[in-house]
């Protein structure tokens, strides 16, 4: 059994070169796989390994002064969904690039644990529901009736507050994958003028523990090999669309051409016809790399997903992404 964990911890760091070698250390020690970001403002991060190893990591970084509370979302599978470790510093922990100053590890605004947030959704009560991700993990999963900026980067989200138009005394609720962005953009709206800003604690995928999913449809993009992971266990039919045949599908992998590479929806059977590639030109490419089936898809590949009290398993796409970890 493999154990997955994601988390971040906006706790300052004074002595970041110490802080990455000790960690490099002690995740090569333990056989740790995976992508953590370090920075003066503090640690996001995703691996993955034997549960052992991965409960003494977490054991580890929370004996850390400032990392005492740091919180783990955890998930399950037989597979590590990454083929290294890498750890490496960052100007910020989740790329903003605001002409503001914003730290969330002072200024943090409103939560709303899962089920506060379920209860908003079904009370009928007015509120503007914003999804705080690129377009590329909105269109294969988001809640109902949420706002999806049809933007390819966190760093573009302060543009698109001041282009949005949403009234500044509406009733705002945000969600990402973890919440990290949420941190950082729910600041961000504050100081932009709105009053009353509500993040969902731990994000989708806490809620999809604690809530099992509910009114949440499609699948969540995740930064991991397994790139979409089910959300809601009683719906999990695709929202999206293959980009070559139209068929519904979720599963995601990348353009045989090396020189495009790009991230594309696309269905097995579509994949097997244009050899791996999203276009025609990118199918004659004298770059294109030779399509592996195999490693591009495992439909019968089972991952250990838990929702509430038993483990369940379920079934996933898998590809291999080339995309940046944002919690």
């Amino acid at each position: 059994m493999i154990k997955i964990i994601l988390y971040y911890n906006f706790s300052p760091i004074s002595n970041v070169k110490e802080f990455i070698a000790s960690h490099r250390t002690f995740c090569k020690d333990n056989g740790l796989k995976g992508r953590i970001y370090v920075s003066e403002e503090g640690i996001n991060g995703t691996l993955a390994g034997d549960v052992d190893a991965v409960d003494q990591y977490e054991d580890y970084l929370r004996g850390l002064d400032g990392f005492e509370n740091t919180e783990f979302k955890e998930d399950f599978s037989d597979t590590i969904p990454f083929d290294k470790m890498i750890v490496k510093h960052r100007p910020e922990i989740v790329s903003i690039r605001a002409d503001m100053e914003l730290n969330p590890g002072t200024e943090g605004t409103g939560y709303l644990a899962p089920s506060e947030w379920r209860k908003v959704m079904e009370s009928g009560e007015e509120y503007v529901m914003i999804d705080v991700r690129n377009n590329y993990e909105s269109k294969v999963g988001h809640f109902e009736g949420a706002i999806l900026p049809d933007l390819e980067n966190f760093y573009d989200f302060p543009k698109w507050v001041d282009e949005c138009g949403i009234d500044k005394d509406k009733k705002v609720l945000m969600y990402c994958t973890g919440g990290i962005r949420c941190e950082k953009f729910s600041i961000l709206m504050r100081k932009k003028g709105y009053q009353d800003i509500n993040q969902l604690h731990g994000g989708i995928l806490t809620y999809a523990k604690e809530e099992n999913g509910a009114h949440f449809k499609g699948k969540c993009f995740v930064f991991d090999d397994r790139l979409v992971v089910p959300v809601n266990p009683d719906d999990e039919e695709p929202i999206s669309h293959c980009e070559i045949s139209g068929v519904p599908c979720d599963t995601y992998i990348n353009c045989a051409n090396m020189e495009c590479n790009r991230l594309f929806v696309c269905s097995e059977e579509a994949a097997i016809q244009m050899e791996g590639c999203c276009c025609e030109a990118c199918k004659q490419s004298e770059k294109r790399r030779p399509f592996n089936r195999e490693n591009a898809y495992a439909p019968f590949r089972k991952w250990y997903h838990y929702f509430g009290p038993e483990f369940k398993d379920r079934k996933s796409t898998h590809s291999k992404g080339t995309v940046n970890q944002d919690s």
